[in-house]
């Protein structure tokens, strides 16, 4: 799985969390049932081009979560490789 570039503000939080977490714990994170359901409603609205303001800036924060955790499950994979 190859990484995207990322700001090197998140190198240090990034290395400390693949150190110290659970890898397969971490591996198997998913969002909340809830939190997923929220997440589908808000991209579907997307779709719909009905968004508000407070919605999309909700919308984003879970792709910059979502972005986040997707570079720290690439990180504890890279550690992972012999």
């Amino acid at each position: 799985m190859a990484t995207t570039a990322q700001p090197p503000v998140y190198e240090e939080l990034l290395d400390l969390l693949a150190e110290s977490a659970d890898p397969d714990r971490l591996l198997a994170f998913r969002l909340s049932p809830e939190k997923q359901a929220r997440l589908d409603d808000l991209l579907e609205r997307n779709r719909e081009g009905v968004l508000t303001e407070e919605q999309s800036a909700e919308l984003d924060d879970f792709e910059r979560f979502e972005h986040v955790v997707r570079l720290l499950k690439a990180r504890v994979l890279q550690q992972r490789r012999p």
